[in-house]
């Protein structure tokens, strides 16, 4: 199988999908973005991640402003072939608040913390 039909190969059900990004050290995840062929093949290529943006429609080197980078460390692919599991050494934080992850809120806590 050639690299073009590889990547493909993960686009049958639409143009973008699903990469959850891990911390490789820790296991931790640290966010959730999208990529499509074009960032998937710019990440096999240079070792870092890149994805694309929903909102701003474009592709993204995450921390390519911010220096809190993403090497690649190895790449997964669900049992269906359309979600991504990228596994990564982060250098700092990952999220854009400062926070190390992008999951930090409590919502489970929250959401229950008034019942009786």
């Amino acid at each position: 199988m050639s690299r073009f039909d590889f990547i493909e190969s993960y686009f049958q059900k639409g143009d973008l999908i699903p990469a959850v990004v891990q911390e490789a050290g820790t296991g931790e995840v640290l966010m959730l973005a999208y990529m499509n062929r074009e960032s998937m093949r710019k990440t096999f290529e240079t070792g870092y991640t890149w994805f694309y943006s929903r909102s701003r429609q474009e592709l993204w080197n995450k921390g390519a402003t911010s220096g809190h980078l993403q090497k690649v460390v190895d790449i997964k692919g669900d049992c269906d072939r359309d979600t991504l599991l990228v596994i990564v050494e982060q250098t700092g934080p990952a999220c854009h608040t400062g926070s190390h992850s992008c999951f930090f809120q409590q919502i489970w806590e929250e959401f229950h913390h008034g019942e009786s």
